[in-house]
């Protein structure tokens, strides 16, 4: 059935002439960028550090501060303030008891502004409390155009971001994976009320079936923000996310961001340098002993290939016996100035100690004479 979707989906965009132009790729949205799931890297952008609003795209911050902060099977019991919100909700009424699990799937599946709203005043006591929150999380981010007034992202007066700055914080929270098991999910079994009794959650995110490999992550609409989407997909270890921000076609033109990135990454192995390739062994049956690190893949563009680096940090030698998988260092792997990998450097064989030979009595009396003689 997915596949009969995409080629739907596939079709629609090649009969929107508005959505890109043989010459010169382009997308419909006010903002967009496609960046490297993995690192953050750019592989496309159209104005994307004009400031714009960006509706329920907000609630991924929202979330992300959920998940570093909270156990999800604390409970809250909600008040007025809390669940006195316009716009999408998932239910909540005033004197609830709801969990912070439900709360975060509450807010990520069918955008509940109650939701968000409940989070935001269980975290930090009041919505300016919890707007401090979010921009110092933004602040430590890198978002640099970024500044969130609401939590559910209601429109709001320098409530704004940026289509790079989306991109930073999806990067950052899909490394989460309390975060990231929410925003994959289509629907999901929860219970909340007075008292608490099941009922099902549902999202509202169709790129998790219109795409083949969609992970999340969050759909947003404003009559001020228009259409905004944040989308993430991943094929054979490939990672890409895409944002558009005041789009008229988000589901067609995200197909198409995604299948951008993709054909921009490759995979790279990150094996250990040659000339590290073993270690002198001190009482050691023998001189060296081998060396390794787990191989391990990590897909990046042309750029990040040519930028891509290593530092290592290893003993100069080793005692004997050495056992098989000792640590004996790291080598960490650079692109530019950022760590995208750190591994263990291992001996690869085990090295027992060197054995004294057992001689006799003659070899030990001739070995005494020959020292005496040498003074």
């Amino acid at each position: 059935m997915k596949k009969i979707i995409s080629l739907a989906l596939v079709l629609s965009v090649f009969a929107s002439a508005f959505c890109v132009r043989a010459d010169n790729f382009s997308i419909s949205a006010k903002a967009a960028i496609v960046v490297n799931g993995e690192t953050g890297a750019v592989i496309f952008s159209q104005n994307e550090n004009e400031r714009l609003p960006m509706a329920s795209t907000t609630k991924i911050m929202t979330a992300l501060l959920l998940c570093e902060n909270c156990d999800l099977n604390e409970t809250v019991v909600t008040t007025r303030e809390m669940v006195t919100v316009e716009g999408s909700s998932m239910g909540l009424l005033e004197g609830d008891t709801v969990s912070f699990k439900a709360l975060l799937y509450g807010m990520m599946l069918p955008s509940g502004n109650d939701a968000a709203t409940t989070t935001a005043i269980a975290l930090a006591g009041s919505l300016e409390g919890f707007a401090l929150m979010m921009n110092k999380k933004a602040a430590e981010i890198g978002m640099e155009n970024t500044n969130f007034v609401t939590p559910s992202g209601l429109d709001a007066d320098m409530h704004y971001t940026t289509a790079a700055d989306m991109a930073k914080l999806s990067v950052y929270a899909m490394k989460n994976d309390i975060f990231r098991k929410a925003v994959a999910t289509k629907s999901i079994s929860v219970e909340y009320g007075n008292p608490p009794y099941r009922r099902t959650l549902t999202g509202h995110n169709k790129m998790l079936d219109l795409y083949d490999g969609a992970v999340g992550i969050k759909t947003g609409y404003t009559s001020k923000s228009g259409k905004c989407l944040v989308s993430a997909a991943e094929r054979k270890g490939k990672k890409v996310i895409a944002v558009t921000l005041c789009d008229s076609a988000t589901w067609n033109n995200h197909a198409l961001l995604l299948d951008l990135g993709f054909s921009r990454l490759a995979d790279k192995s990150l094996e250990l340098p040659r000339e590290f390739s073993k270690i002198e062994v001190i009482s050691g049956e023998s001189k060296y002993a081998r060396l390794r690190c787990e191989k391990s893949v990590v897909s990046l563009t042309a750029d990040e290939t040519e930028r891509l680096s290593y530092k290592i940090a290893i003993k100069d030698f080793i005692y004997a016996p050495a056992k098989k998988g000792d640590k004996v260092g790291t080598v960490c792997f650079y692109i530019g100035e950022t760590p995208i990998r750190e591994l263990d450097i291992t001996v690869s064989d085990t090295v027992d100690i060197k054995k004294t030979p057992n001689i006799g009595f003659r070899e030990k009396y001739f070995q005494y004479l020959i020292k005496l003689l040498s003074f």
